[in-house]
């Protein structure tokens, strides 16, 4: 008998020993998953505000190209012609992309994933289905 309180108590020591090794290790990977997720998040906001930078540029650099385009067109046009012209190209543009982007944000409305969505539900039919045909009648 007291072999057997001896290895009963081995036992729940050695249940003790391994909780506290779970619980430090969990305890170890969130904090190495939260000391990871700060770098990149770091890095991110770096790359976010590098690609905000050449938004920037990029956005002056179409101004001075249609400026260059309007200049371009006073060589054969008066000014006031030449700026008119770019000015309606710009705006024929700008509402062909607000078109195309208006139909593309329409097909992705509702924002609720209706594949997903179906495909649970078909599992959760099948589900209710198998358990009714295993109820004793």
């Amino acid at each position: 008998m007291d072999t057997a309180q001896r290895d009963e108590h081995s036992t729940v020591e050695l249940v003790r020993i391994a909780s506290d090794q779970i619980t430090r290790l969990v305890r170890g990977e969130i904090q190495l998953a939260k000391s990871e997720l700060v770098d990149k998040g770091k890095r991110a906001g770096v790359g976010a505000g590098l690609l905000a930078g050449a938004g920037v540029f990029a956005f002056f650099g179409a101004g001075v190209a249609i400026a260059t385009v309007v200049l371009a067109l006073d060589l054969v046009l008066p000014a006031w012609a030449a700026a008119l012209i770019v000015t309606g190209a710009l705006f024929l543009l700008a509402g062909l992309l607000a078109l195309v982007g208006r139909s593309s944000l329409q097909r992705s409305l509702p924002p609720v994933p209706t594949m997903t969505v179906a495909s649970v539900r078909a599992d959760l039919d099948a589900a209710k289905h198998a358990v009714s045909d295993r109820r004793p009648s």
